[in-house]
Parts: structure tokens; sequence; C-alpha cells
């Protein structure tokens, strides 16, 4: 489970456990926030079990760790569920031991939430704020479906501008799909990879190489202008992989703070992300008549109960049923708010 032969460095020193944890998230191609999260939860464990290799503890220490950061740390059930993910991969693929079934474990209560949907207003008003790649950024968001690292993580050699359409590669579950690309966005886009840090014969000299899948890092894959980030980071830095310099795409704090700055200065009282556009694409598609199939498909859900919960304002509480109270006779709303005015103010 390492770079060398036979287990060991050059110098004879037997990887350390995070070096073969690294090493095995990467053979099998997980993504960087996986390895990161993996790896996190694996120091955590360590931590707490006193500094104690895992390979001396077992089911009873995780079942203790995972039960304890359900009753005193209060973590989301998700979360639980990344850390149990975390020692299972320890244990399976890299110390060659699977764990038995957790009987005594205290699960985390997933709570039942409904998206954040901004009505058209409100996504419109949003989108009047920014300017710029943050601009077309969020128009991607809301009106491709996009999640953030799709959207950030967006190839020039992705965008098919003659079918309108982006191909997403390597999204969530490492699942590829097509979806739309709204034609408001088309000019922008086309102006964003021109100016992909670099042009062709900038990348045919090497100067802009940017960081590409694992298996393709050797290859001239980096150089071509195809392969050239449509929202590249403005300086280049370190592989986290290999230490060479390369070309990554922009921070995701980048449209998270203008997106914060926009719904400030929209007066939008609703909480705003980059995770708040999807939905309301979802929404909006299935209001405007789209079959829930399609959006399904567009959104590239396994299950179409998962895009279901975009139909809650459609059909589903105070929207689909009227309320009682303007199904009785009242008198005028003019008289009433006259009337309230000229009685007495109550006695403090």
């Amino acid at each position: 489970m390492s770079d060398f032969p036979g287990g060991e460095s050059p110098q004879g020193r037997k990887p350390r456990l995070l070096e073969q944890v690294h090493e095995a998230v990467r053979q099998l191609h997980y993504s960087r926030r996986t390895e990161e999260a993996y790896v996190h939860w694996i120091k955590r464990f360590i931590y707490w079990s006193g500094r104690r290799h895992p390979a001396t503890l077992g089911e009873p220490e995780v079942t203790a760790f995972l039960s304890h950061l359900a009753a005193e740390r209060n973590v989301a059930a998700s979360t639980q569920n990344q850390a149990l993910a975390a020692l299972f991969f320890l244990y399976k693929r890299v110390l060659g031991r699977d764990l038995g079934w957790f009987d005594d474990l205290v699960r985390a209560k997933r709570p039942v939430r409904m998206p954040v949907v901004l009505s058209r207003g409100e996504v419109n008003a949003l989108l009047g704020q920014l300017r710029g790649a943050p601009w077309l950024m969020a128009s991607l968001l809301y009106g491709a479906g996009l999640r953030l690292m799709e959207c950030l993580g967006l190839r020039v050699k992705d965008v098919d501008f003659a079918y309108r359409q982006i191909l997403v590669r390597d999204g969530k579950g490492a699942k590829d799909r097509v979806t739309m690309l709204p034609e408001m966005a088309v000019q922008p886009l086309r102006s964003s990879a021109r100016r992909s840090a670099c042009t062709r014969s900038t990348c045919a000299r090497g100067s802009a190489r940017c960081i590409c899948r694992t298996r393709l890092r050797a290859s001239t894959a980096g150089w071509e202008w195809g392969w050239q980030y449509v929202f590249p980071a403005s300086r280049r830095s370190a592989d986290h992989e290999d230490d060479v310099i390369r070309r990554h795409h922009l921070d995701e704090s980048v449209p998270a703070r203008a997106l914060k700055e926009a719904r400030r200065d929209a007066g939008i009282a609703k909480p705003v992300s980059a995770h708040t556009l999807r939905p309301s694409f979802a929404t909006h598609l299935l209001e405007s008549g789209c079959d829930i199939r399609t959006v399904q498909e567009l959104l590239r859900h396994s299950d179409v109960s998962t895009t279901m919960i975009y139909a809650h304002v459609l059909n589903k509480g105070g929207r689909g049923v009227k309320s009682p109270l303007d199904r009785i006779e009242q008198p005028r709303a003019e008289y009433r708010v006259r009337a309230a005015a000229a009685q007495p103010a109550a006695a403090m």
C-alpha cells in the first residue's frame, strides 16, 4: 500500500499509517475531498483512542468512537456516516481487516429538512447584484443545476456550444451526466473559455499546465487548451499529489463570498449559498411543467424520490391547500384596519 516495493522507503522506513491511507485513496482515484475527509476522521479516531495504533483496536473502540460523536458531539447523521466510511476504509483497505456489525452503535438522528428555494424574483434580484465570473458561475448553478465544485471544475472541452449542453464529468458519486447550457450564458461562457489562463499557443509552449486526473498527469493533457479550466485561478500553485506547480480552478470561497454580498445587497431574507441555486433550478423546472423524470436525469439522482423533495412547493404545504381563514366571510381588510386603529390602546 505504498509507493515503494515491499512497503518500505529507500531508507528502509516502512510508510506511516497516514501515508498508507493517502496512497490507498489515490490508487482508487477517490476525490481530493474524500481523501481529506478520510484522513481527518482517522486522525480524530487515533487522538480519541489515546494515540493508540488502530491495528490494536477493533469493533468495540470504533463503536464507542462513533457513539461518542452522536451522543456527546451531537454531530449530524451524515457526519457520523462519513466517519464510519473512513474507518471502514482504514481497516479494510489499509489494515486488511473487515469490521463486524456495530450492534450497540448510537446512531445520530437524521432530521427531515426541506431545501431552501428562491422565487424567480429573488433569483433575478440576486443575479442582478453580481458581475463578471461570480455572475457567470451563479448563472450556471441556477441555469444548469450544477453543484459548486462541478461548476468550478468545468473544463473548456466539456462545454458543447453547438448542442447547447454541458457534460459534467466525475460528479457526485463519480457519475457523469449531461445538462443544459442556458442561452444567456453562451456568450459570457465563450469569452471565459477564451480567457481561461492561456491561448492555444501558450498552452502549446507548456507555460500554463493545469491539473488533470491522476491517470493523465504524466501525459500532455494538462497543456492542451481543452483541458483548461473555464474558471482558472489567477495564480499557479503546487499540486497536492506531486507538488508540481500547476494551474488550479478558482477557490470555492470566491463565489461563496460573492453570493453572500449579493444576498445582502438584494435584501433577500432567506439564507443563500451556492447550494441554494440547485434546488431552485429543480423546483422552477417542475413549476414550468417539466416532467419529473427529466429533472431527475438532469440532476442525476439515482432515485426519483430524491427529486420529489423539490416538488414540495408545488402541491404540498401552504401553497397546495387553501387556508380555512380564506374560506369564511369576513369584513374587508381596510375596514378591519381602521377599526383596530380606532380602538383605545390597552392599559399596560
